[in-house]
C-alpha cells in the first residue's frame, strides 16, 4: 500500500505565500517523479509543478517565477513553495508521485487526497 499525504494548504492574502508538503509512506522500491496538480471548481485538473529523481524540474506557465518545487529522496517528500499568489490560484491541489512498489511491477500513479488553496482578501 502506498499513501500521499500532503498538508500546508490554508487561506492566504493576494501576494502571500504558502508552502505545501507531501509524504510519501508504504512499499516503494523507487519514485521516479513527483509532483503537484490543482484543480479549480469546474475546471480540469492540471499540472502545477514536477520534479524528478534526477532533479529535473517543470512548471505551468502561469506559476513559472512564483513557485518552486522540491523534493527529498531521502524523506520521500515533495514540497512546493508558492510565492506571490494570486486569487487564480485557488484550487485545490494534489500531490502525485510516480513510483514503483516492487522492482519487477511496472511505474504507477498515485494521488494525495487534496489540500485546499483559498486566495482572497
Amino acid at each position: 500500500q502506498v499513501q500521499l499525504v500532503e498538508s500546508g494548504g490554508g487561506l492566504v492574502q493576494p501576494g502571500g505565500s504558502l508552502r505545501l508538503s507531501c509524504a510519501a509512506s508504504g512499499s516503494i522500491f523507487s519514485i521516479n517523479a513527483m509532483g503537484w496538480y490543482r484543480q479549480a471548481p469546474g475546471k480540469q485538473r492540471e499540472l502545477v509543478a514536477a520534479i524528478t529523481s534526477g532533479d529535473r524540474t517543470n512548471y505551468a506557465d502561469s506559476v513559472r517565477g512564483r513557485f518552486t518545487i522540491s523534493g527529498d529522496n531521502a524523506k520521500k517528500m515533495v514540497y512546493l513553495q508558492m510565492n506571490s499568489l494570486k486569487p487564480e490560484d485557488t484550487a485545490v491541489y494534489y500531490c502525485n508521485s510516480k513510483i514503483i512498489r516492487f522492482y519487477y511491477e511496472a511505474q504507477r500513479d498515485y494521488w494525495g487526497q487534496g489540500t485546499q488553496v483559498t486566495v482572497s482578501s
